[in-house]
């Protein structure tokens, strides 16, 4: 019998073959927190393991970015402590305007078959490049982070079959939004979504990045993507090419569920408030008046993203009953979107960009007032994710994002570009 990409890397890891189910230990390639989670990581290692050592320094990381630069002496002292202890301990270090934890990891460590554990929720993320990558909270961290391994329960597979060419103004997030709307938010949990056909495989690995780091938002533990030579191309672009190889699921795998999906069908999605399984076309809720208009986050913070709203938003201007507000996901992707212009366009169009980190999608250094309105390319929108219990929060893709930012109310980019 063949086995889903999950059960592939698990048994190979674990060395032993798994099944859905079983219960497992696998040793760890990289574990890694941010700012929000790493402090109580290394408290939990003081105190139920009595240590402050790491079990390898190259496979450990601390990221600040959740609130970052520091709003707060508070948020300056927790960043001081994990910086003592990386110093401490010499492992990987990213300070504030590195990038958000999952786009670095994705640049400087992810690869096919490797295990990726983060003291956040949307590791999934580095499922994209084939990597079982899931979230786990601090005190499973710090132990990771002292011995260099954990166990998983394998997990269940759902497969996603994407088809067909993704018309104009429609992308990745839209795929991943239909889906949510037709499995649900608890749709998924604790299953392997694993995304395959023709759609992915044209995707970008920056596309893929999407689905995966959306996955959590079903209830996925993981969201795998093939490696193949999309991957292999990305990995080159960061150095790190003798990582790839070619990994991919069984064509004679069996799922727990399949959802097929004909990409050319779909059309731009907004996820409304408080719920990402919220979601209807674009068409039925443009008019909706914006406040702010977010273009940034794990989910669509990078290159490709802001080379989109660069082309819609340049020779026009932001809405003067609207703010925009641009953070890129890693120090190289705002110095490589420097150097092709796009800043220069978003800086013009009256964006506000920001130091590459995850200001605005928690709202710690970037706050919606009560009763205003925001459209957010983020991956979530339940009520006070910005900030603000009394806000609401839809999720867009880029396009729909940049278009709206010009006309001050949510925006189909069909109609209008």
């Amino acid at each position: 019998m063949g086995k889903t990409l999950a059960e592939k890397i698990l048994s190979e890891k674990s060395g032993k073959d798994v099944a859905p189910g079983d219960l497992i230990t696998v040793p760890v390639d990289f574990v890694f927190g941010q700012d929000g989670t790493m402090p109580l990581a290394i408290q939990q290692m003081e105190k139920e393991l009595g240590t402050r050592k790491v079990f390898d320094p190259q496979k450990v990381g601390a990221v600040c970015d959740h609130a970052s630069p520091s709003p707060s002496e508070q948020v300056s002292n927790v960043h001081i402590f994990m910086r003592r202890f990386a110093r401490e301990n010499g492992i990987y270090f990213f300070e504030n305007g590195d990038g958000i934890c999952h786009q670095v990891v994705a640049e400087r460590f992810a690869a096919p078959g490797k295990i990726i554990i983060g003291a956040d929720s949307h590791t999934c993320t580095h499922g994209a490049l084939a990597a079982f990558a899931t979230g786990m909270g601090s005190t499973d961290v710090g132990a990771i982070m002292a011995y260099g391994t954990t166990w998983l329960r394998v997990p269940e597979a759902f497969r996603f079959q994407i088809d067909g060419e993704l018309p104009k103004h429609v992308t990745s997030k839209d795929v991943f939004l239909h889906i949510v709307k037709e499995i649900t938010a608890d749709g998924a949990t604790y299953m392997s979504m694993e995304y395959q056909g023709s759609t992915v495989d044209k995707m970008s690995v920056e596309s893929r990045l999407v689905l995966s780091n959306m996955a959590i938002e079903a209830g996925g533990k993981v969201g795998l993507c093939p490696a193949d030579e999309k991957v292999r191309a990305y990995l080159k672009e960061h150095g790190r090419e003798g990582e790839y190889r070619p990994l991919a699921a069984d064509k004679d795998a069996v799922y727990a569920d399949e959802l097929f999906v004909d990409a050319s069908r779909l059309e731009p999605m907004v996820a409304y408030p408080h719920r990402v399984d919220n979601v209807k076309p674009v068409s039925e809720l443009a008019g909706v008046p914006l406040d702010q208009v977010c273009i940034g986050s794990c989910t669509n913070g990078r290159l490709e993203d802001l080379k989109m709203a660069a082309e819609i938003l340049k020779g026009r201007k932001a809405h003067r009953d609207t703010r925009l507000v641009v953070y890129p996901a890693s120090r190289k992707v705002l110095a490589d979107a420097i150097r092709l212009g796009y800043i220069e366009t978003l800086v013009q169009a009256g964006a506000a960009v920001c130091a590459p980190g995850c200001g605005f999608c928690i709202g710690r250094t970037v706050a919606l007032g009560d009763g205003e309105k925001a459209l957010s390319t983020q991956n979530r929108n339940f009520k006070g994710r910005m900030g603000n219990n009394k806000a609401e929060i839809y999720l867009s893709n880029v396009a729909v994002a940049a278009a709206s930012a010009i006309y001050g109310k949510i925006t189909d980019p069909r109609e209008v570009l």
